[in-house]
């Protein structure tokens, strides 16, 4: 006997995996470990759009996230164990799931009306809920990019500013989805053809903060004209017509070092998502993984040459390193996730555990202004606004190159409390 609800409009499609969404049970296969599934049907139903890559197992398809799933089975037997159980929640322990207590008195429509109205900032219950959505170490991240951001990564930028659980995102495939997630202000401005992303594990929890609460009061206060993409609610959660969806900000706006194996992807108009690049801590640089059937996808990409194999983005550029301890001695390291961290060694006998890890970049004052240090160029600092407001912002006459994240250049003899600050990681 079957464990799932009457099904209707049942798909004879060609693959095994099968998912109940809204009592239809449809053929499907699973994303980002089972955190979303792509749907198919052979007829055009309601949310299914048709698939232009070959090889689909039906001629229309649809992007759900692992919650709306009611069921998943193979060959019409229950299979909790593809990527979710049966009520939902993720196998993989580094994602925990976002709680939302529904009622007769608390409906998902109400919850996510509060999550969008930034008078609910202080309300209790969206912070407990908001507060569900946690990283983890390992935890996958991701961030949305233009092509002129994902220069930058391949030049030498490292993570920082928003970003999101992979988790709470991995049913936005395609490029009209995604555009939400920018950071850029290309939103409303046309949908591309591609949309590209970093996707890294995260190091430690204590890398990242929530945009809502005190600390994080500025950003909401910004005026229009000083700000880039959508607007910070202040409640935790980006802004969204249909979607209720955490959002992060690394701490004090800062760099994070990039870990081993992070990647440059993109996601093409049908939902296909391809890898681009993956970074190679010990060479310092990215190395190219597509081959001529996505070539046209890096061709995209400014001042890049589509056919180098391997991008190098050298020291210069690195504001912020992880340090660790081995044999009683400090080493540059690298977070090797989800095994842990090692230093940073070219060849693979030096390549021993660290402990004691911590993050290590320089900060200062400008004008009373907080502001990580990024770099010094013939007595010029550049800095980046660690606690961004409009006061702040007019003080230091900072320029808004990406929603939330303003910096500017200053004198470097006007600096003070010049300092560089090591940030412990926690055990494991």
């Amino acid at each position: 006997m079957s464990v799932f609800p009457e099904a209707r409009n049942v798909n004879d499609a060609p693959t095994g995996l099968r998912v109940t969404v809204k009592g239809t049970l449809h053929p499907a296969e699973q994303i980002a470990r089972g955190a979303a599934f792509e749907l198919f049907s052979t007829v055009e139903e309601d949310g299914f759009r048709r698939v232009s890559r070959a090889g689909a197992p039906a001629p229309f398809h649809r992007f759900v996230h692992a919650s709306e799933v009611e069921g998943v089975s193979v060959g019409g037997h229950a299979q909790p164990g593809l990527g979710v159980l049966g009520d939902g929640t993720p196998e993989d322990p580094l994602d925990a799931p976002l709680m939302v207590p529904l009622s007769r008195g608390i409906r998902w429509t109400d919850v996510h009306k509060a999550a969008q109205n930034p008078a609910y900032r202080d309300d209790p219950m969206l912070a407990g809920i908001r507060r569900t959505a946690s990283i983890r170490r390992g935890t996958r991240m991701i961030k949305a990019l233009s092509a002129g951001q994902i220069a930058g990564y391949l030049r030498g930028w490292l993570p920082y500013g928003f970003c999101y659980r992979e988790y709470d995102v991995a049913h936005l495939r395609t490029p009209a989805d995604l555009m939400l997630l920018r950071t850029d202000g290309e939103a409303g401005r046309g949908v591309p053809e591609v949309v590209y992303a970093l996707r890294w594990r995260a190091s430690s929890p204590d890398d990242y903060e929530i945009p809502a609460g005190a600390e994080q009061s500025g950003l909401r206060e910004v005026p229009p004209h000083d700000r880039v993409g959508a607007p910070v609610l202040g409640t935790g959660f980006t802004p969204s017509e249909r979607h209720l969806i955490p959002e992060f900000v690394t701490r004090d706006m800062a760099d994070l070092p990039m870990p081993a194996n992070a990647a440059l992807i993109a996601y093409t108009s049908d939902g296909t998502e391809v890898v681009l690049y993956t970074y190679q801590p010990e060479q310092r640089g990215w190395l190219r993984m597509v081959g001529p059937q996505w070539r046209h996808l890096v061709t995209g990409i400014p001042e890049i040459p589509p056919d180098q194999e391997y991008l190098p983005v050298g020291d210069a550029v690195r504001s912020t390193i992880l340090v660790g301890t081995y044999g009683e001695r400090e080493y540059e390291a690298v977070a090797d996730l989800p095994g842990g961290f090692r230093v940073l060694a070219m060849t693979r006998a030096a390549r021993y555990p660290v402990e004691n890890v911590s993050r290590r970049a320089a900060f200062g004052r400008w004008r009373g202004v907080l502001c990580q240090v990024l770099h010094t160029d013939s007595g010029w600092t550049r800095l980046r606004l660690a606690r961004p407001d409009a006061d702040a912002i007019a003080r230091l006459g900072a320029q808004c190159y990406e929603r939330g994240v303003y910096e500017v250049w200053a004198p470097a003899g006007e600096l003070s409390d010049h300092e560089t600050v090591t940030v412990p990681y926690p055990p494991a």
